[in-house]
């Protein structure tokens, strides 16, 4: 977001003007949302780049919205308190606003729906006939389903996680024994039955889908589709010369197909795992399922090698999608520039985590940053979709509907597709 940022100038104590290098569509990235804001010189002077991570700001910011942190525990919960300078009379509504992190997806639904203990619970990933038990009539909460932009998807490591080279496993330079070949990979996607992972698991709150890129709609490609066929992945398999041993696992030159698949503690996400397990042995590929707390597998963490960036593993799983309607923040993640591949020499931090370089998908990422005819851009979009679900770089499962848990009492929290839950808190009311 921030690479053709010129220069910050100031204009007055209220007003900043933002210079770019060139023309920008997607100018409102770099400080607007969660991409980034404008943040006080006079707090954080002392703690720019890697010592960004020690400054005191991190717990207890300071900001202009109508509440102000009061106490907070990572990985725990956050208490705010009313901002007693809020610019906008008679706003919010409640003294006090308590976020509580940690625990289960099932927990929390079950809190707001059926017992009322909490008033709204966020992204809750509980499989569908779950849910549905648990609302009634009655009960002091309800689900709320909205448009989302996240995809549930497998990450294809195309680096060796199982090779050490100057201090690092999946190293750039260390080609994945076998799922560096496009028609293994080929194989994986025909084997990951996206049908029954939508509708056995997810219900109303998911549609199976192809596309990595599904919002906003005029990017969500046309050009693409899937198919669930275990013979045609065995024939791709037996034409690339990878065959089935007496186990039931396929090798070729010594090397067998046996895989780990990674991903965060999450009975939606466990279930998910055990289904592509059960296709992918039809397939003769063996997999080990592994699982990480979510505190430590989205961490930033950079000596923690069970973190998503590090993707020291074979495949992987996670939700991701765009946070912008002009989503150049999200289809960075396939850039292929080194300096956005994550690895020790950027501690991780880099987007790209299958460590995929393709010189086609980074002209067209570049055109999209200053493209701005809007009968063009979707041409752009699509292309870098279709160019990573082409080359199966990543399977599409599922695009994931924001689901929530609310009292039935709260108002006007006019959820949106594009923002944090938690946007318009401060209009947020509860009727009596």
């Amino acid at each position: 977001a921030y690479l053709d940022v010129a220069g910050v100038d100031i204009v007055d104590p209220q007003t900043v003007r933002v210079r770019f290098r060139s023309p920008s569509p997607g100018w409102f990235s770099a400080f607007c949302g969660i991409n980034g804001m404008i943040l006080p010189e006079h707090v954080l002077q002392g703690f720019v780049g890697a010592n960004s991570r020690n400054a005191p700001f991190n717990l207890a910011p300071i900001g202009t919205g109508a509440f102000t942190v009061d106490r907070f525990v990572p990985g725990d919960s956050v208490h705010y308190a009313v901002n007693d300078r809020f610019r906008e009379p008679d706003r919010p509504s409640f003294a006090t606003v308590d976020l509580k992190g940690g625990g289960d997806a099932t927990s929390a639904a079950r809190a707001v729906i059926q017992t009322g203990e909490v008033d709204y619970a966020w992204n809750l990933r509980v499989p569908a006939p779950v849910l549905a038990a648990m609302e009634t009539p009655g009960s002091p909460g309800t689900l709320v389903v909205y448009p989302g932009t996240g995809v549930e998807r497998m990450l294809i490591n195309l680096t060796d996680p199982n090779t050490t080279v100057d201090g690092q496993k999946s190293h750039l330079g260390t080609p994945h024994p076998f799922q560096s070949i496009l028609a293994v990979r080929q194989a994986y996607a025909l084997a990951v039955d996206r049908g029954t992972i939508a509708t056995k698991l997810y219900g109303p709150t998911g549609n199976a889908t192809a596309n990595l890129l599904v919002a906003p709609p005029k990017f969500n490609s046309k050009n693409t589709s899937y198919k669930y066929d275990i013979a045609g992945a065995n024939t791709l398999l037996d034409n690339a010369g990878w065959a089935k041993g007496s186990d039931g696992v396929r090798a070729k030159g010594g090397v067998k197909m046996n895989i780990v698949y990674q991903t965060s503690i999450n009975p939606l996400r466990q279930q998910n795992q055990e289904i592509v397990k059960a296709s992918f042995q039809q397939i003769g590929v063996a997999v080990t399922i592994k699982t990480v707390d979510a505190s430590v597998y989205f961490s930033s963490a950079a000596g923690n090698p069970d973190t998503a960036a590090h993707f020291y593993t074979d495949l992987e799983m996670y939700t991701n999608g765009p946070s912008s309607p002009y989503p150049l923040d999200y289809m960075v993640s396939w850039w292929g520039d080194p300096s956005n591949i994550a690895q020790r020499e950027n501690s991780w931090g880099g987007n790209n985590y299958e460590r995929w370089q393709n010189s086609q998908y980074d002209a067209l990422y570049k055109q999209a940053q200053t493209e701005l005819d809007p009968t063009k851009q979707p041409a752009l979009f699509t292309g870098m979709n279709d160019l990573v679900v082409n080359q199966v770089v990543e399977i599409a499962e599922v695009w994931r509907n924001g689901v929530s848990g609310v009292n039935r009492k709260l108002q006007n929290l006019n959820l949106s597709t594009w923002s944090s839950d938690l946007w318009n808190l401060k209009n947020w009311t509860m009727s009596s």
